[in-house]
């Protein structure tokens, strides 16, 4: 099981719908927040992925999803420098979760066509996330992505395949 989580808008929704179908998502679509959870299907190939999305407003909540979780996608709205620090604190609590010491985790930097260039360099500093790999036994993977032009799309459907 792959549980995809972050902050309220960081982009959770329409990025899952861009991996399942490339062509779904683009200029005109919208998004409702997720007030639940939302349980998506993956398939490549003959494997079938289990993507369960937990929704930001939830947070409080998250620690009950993280049972038998293989897999975290923490997704970071990087076009919002606002949430970038709210989401470091969040981000600290699930990494040092007991549940999650074994899961493996990826970040995603989302709304990368919202924003500059060097809005990654700016959120990982942000982030703090140079100490925080020294100081956490998982390791995190970092992909910058967009649900609108399909960027990281194919870095993402790697991830969860191996």
């Amino acid at each position: 099981m792959v549980l995809c989580i972050g902050p309220e808008s960081s982009g959770k929704s329409l990025l899952l719908k861009k991996i399942q179908n490339p062509d779904y998502v683009d200029n005109t679509t919208t998004s409702v927040p997720t007030v639940g959870t939302d349980i998506q299907n993956l398939r490549i190939g003959e494997k079938l992925y289990t993507i369960r999305e937990v929704g930001g407003t939830l947070a409080p909540l998250w620690p009950k999803y993280f049972v038998d979780v293989g897999k975290v996608m923490y997704v970071v709205d990087v076009s919002n420098l606002c949430q970038i620090s709210a989401a470091g604190v969040l981000l600290y609590t699930v990494l040092v979760h007991p549940l999650l010491q074994k899961a493996r985790f990826l970040l995603v930097l989302t709304k990368m066509d919202c924003s500059y260039r060097q809005m990654r360099n700016e959120a990982l500093l942000m982030l703090q996330m140079k100490r925080l790999q020294s100081e956490i036994r998982q390791k995190i993977s970092i992909v910058e992505a967009s649900a609108i032009n399909g960027l990281g799309r194919d870095d993402i459907i790697k991830w969860i395949t191996c």
